[in-house]
């Protein structure tokens, strides 16, 4: 199956995308600092430069977008075109992801990931993170 855009609006659909403070991100941030926590952004000294950090409890919070990092749900489903293109480009995203826990689990860090699926829940989203980062400093 060919693609359904023209090379020039895939082009400009590409450039759209984010890597840095999205919406989802924004959805677990706020719900964080309303709960109490304060955090670093972006930390580059760390594997994967993980979304959300934690420095002094030493935990690290990686929000995904479904597609890119290849949930399991119906927004993560591989597109129908360009296969051979897909297929390989989402399986090394998803391994990168695994590779990049891993470092940071060998420098003593715990991480955690939300999915984009996942922040339309907040409750349970909020129960998650609080699960995994204990009581607030509030």
């Amino acid at each position: 199956m060919t693609d359904t855009r023209s090379p020039a609006q895939r082009s400009r659909i590409m450039q759209a995308v984010n890597t840095e403070n999205t919406g989802p991100e924004w959805v677990v941030r706020r719900l964080l600092h309303r709960a109490g926590y304060r955090y670093r952004l972006h930390r580059k000294g760390l594997p994967g430069t993980p979304d959300i950090v934690f420095p002094s409890r030493k935990k690290a919070i990686f929000v995904h977008g479904c597609f890119w990092h290849g949930h399991e749900c119906a927004k993560g489903r591989a597109p129908r075109s360009r296969l051979d293109y897909w297929g390989p480009k989402l399986a090394a995203n998803r391994a990168r992801d695994r590779r990049n826990q891993d470092d940071l689990e060998a420098l003593g860090w715990t991480s955690l990931i939300v999915w984009q699926c996942e922040t339309r829940h907040a409750a349970s989203l909020l129960d998650r993170l609080i699960a995994f980062l204990g009581k607030s400093g509030a």
